[in-house]
């Protein structure tokens, strides 16, 4: 990894909007059903807001200077989903707004859509823990978004 991508997602972890703040706060340590989320990751040439790498799923949040820029964000989702990832977009207002609406959203598109598919044995299945069982196919049409 480059070391410049990751010094500016640094940056940016730093210089966090509220509605940033607000959303990572529900969202780190596990905190949305067990779904690990890492936040300002480098991807291809952009910095992600949220990133659940085991759900190949992106959480980007939009302020106003969105509404100037939507040919080059309609290109980065292009690329984005071209890679498999499902990349859902919120504005600010939204979470500082509906944070719950948003976190149903998210877990939503997090959820596996292919519910008869046969899991792997565990020793206690938490029937809220969304992480897929060892060996599923992990592609993204096996995910709703």
């Amino acid at each position: 990894m480059a070391r410049e991508p990751r010094q500016f997602a640094r940056i940016l972890r730093q210089q966090a909007t509220s509605a940033e703040d607000r959303l990572w706060t529900a969202l780190r340590g596990r905190r949305l059903h067990g779904l690990k989320f890492k936040r300002q990751v480098p991807l291809l040439l952009y910095t992600v807001d949220f990133l659940c790498l085991e759900r190949k799923l992106i959480v980007e949040l939009d302020g106003r200077q969105h509404e100037w820029h939507r040919d080059y964000d309609a290109k980065r989702t292009e690329e984005i989903e071209r890679l498999g990832f499902c990349l859902l977009r919120f504005k600010n207002e939204d979470v500082l707004s509906d944070l719950d609406a948003v976190l149903h959203r998210i877990a939503d598109a997090a959820s596996p859509t292919n519910e008869g598919a046969p899991q792997a044995p565990t020793a206690a299945h938490d029937p809220h823990d969304l992480r897929p069982p060892h060996g599923r196919n992990r592609s993204p049409e096996t995910f709703s978004c």
